[in-house]
């Protein structure tokens, strides 16, 4: 009978010890200077927000005339899109920049939702993604569906790279396009919201009625309001959303200095009592030696 050498793999134990002095000072200074990063930014994103908030007043009153041919934004969180015809785009509005807390997230699973619900109902869709962040979390499930994204934009945005999606968008036939963004509402809050604009090319459309269409039912001038309307939309939308990132990245960092501090406090303790430790350690050490040599 042949035995066959057995081999017995070594067993490593790893086991934890207490972090070292010198440790505990290097994750303590390294610590500090995260915290000093974090107050930068968060005092950064508050000039920034303040500079949005002023830009968003003032967009204001140019696109009220718009939601009043469009419809007021609704909220997207358990929106049902039963009301949505069978051509759709979809723009989503993220940020290119992360360290913003759950504004890009929180946009993007709700996104999911609504398009998984056009999904049980039978209804087309593509997607048009502005921002990196978005399009990073919607290009694996949803890239085939994709009719563009832009990336990469010069803030702060104006009406001139509204006017250049809007033309972007334009490039499909739809029957509707939807506006997903976060609605600015105060420095600690924003809600995502949806927003429709829907093609007003028949001079017979109830929503024309206040307007005097000149040419008479001229296709073109139809056409041009149309894309002119959009574009508001567009624009304000845009503000809105950069306005809500401002916020969201300001409170994130405010958040991070206060968990950097608190960090900072247990690990100044764990120094002071390993450093006690060690000086009692010492004490011992002489006192010991003393009386042996007494002895």
């Amino acid at each position: 009978m042949m035995m066959r050498p057995t081999s017995f793999a070594a067993r490593v134990v790893q086991t934890r010890g207490m972090a070292t002095e010198k440790q505990l000072k290097t994750r303590i200074n390294g610590t500090k200077n995260i915290a000093k990063i974090t107050k930068s930014m968060k005092m950064v994103s508050a000039a920034k927000l303040r500079g949005d908030q002023q830009r968003l007043a003032a967009a204001d009153p140019f696109a009220a005339w718009a939601a009043n041919i469009t419809g007021k934004e609704r909220a997207l969180e358990n929106f049902d899109p039963v009301e949505f015809p069978q051509r759709n785009l979809i723009v989503t509005m993220t940020t290119d920049k992360g360290l913003c807390g759950g504004v890009n997230s929180i946009l993007t699973r709700m996104t999911r939702q609504l398009l998984n619900k056009m999904d049980s109902q039978n209804k087309s869709y593509e997607l048009f993604v502005l921002g990196e962040k978005g399009r990073a979390q919607m290009r694996r499930g949803y890239g085939s569906k994709f009719l563009a994204s832009a990336t990469d934009r010069l803030a702060p945005y104006n009406f001139d790279l509204a006017a250049a999606l809007t033309q972007d968008a334009l490039d499909g036939q739809f029957d509707a396009i939807h506006l997903v963004y976060n609605e600015f509402v105060s420095a600690i809050a924003y809600t995502p919201s949806i927003k429709t604009i829907v093609p007003l090319l028949d001079p017979a459309s109830a929503t024309l009625y206040p307007y005097e269409v000149e040419p008479e039912n001229d296709p073109e001038t139809l056409q041009n309001f149309f894309e002119y309307t959009l574009a508001t939309q567009v624009y304000h939308s845009l503000l809105e959303n950069a306005t809500s990132e401002q916020s969201s990245r300001m409170n994130a960092m405010e958040n991070a200095s206060k968990n950097a501090g608190e960090m900072i406090e247990k690990l100044t303790l764990q120094y002071n009592r390993a450093r006690q430790a060690r000086i009692t350690t010492e004490l011992i050490e002489i006192i010991s030696g003393a009386s042996a040599l007494k002895a």
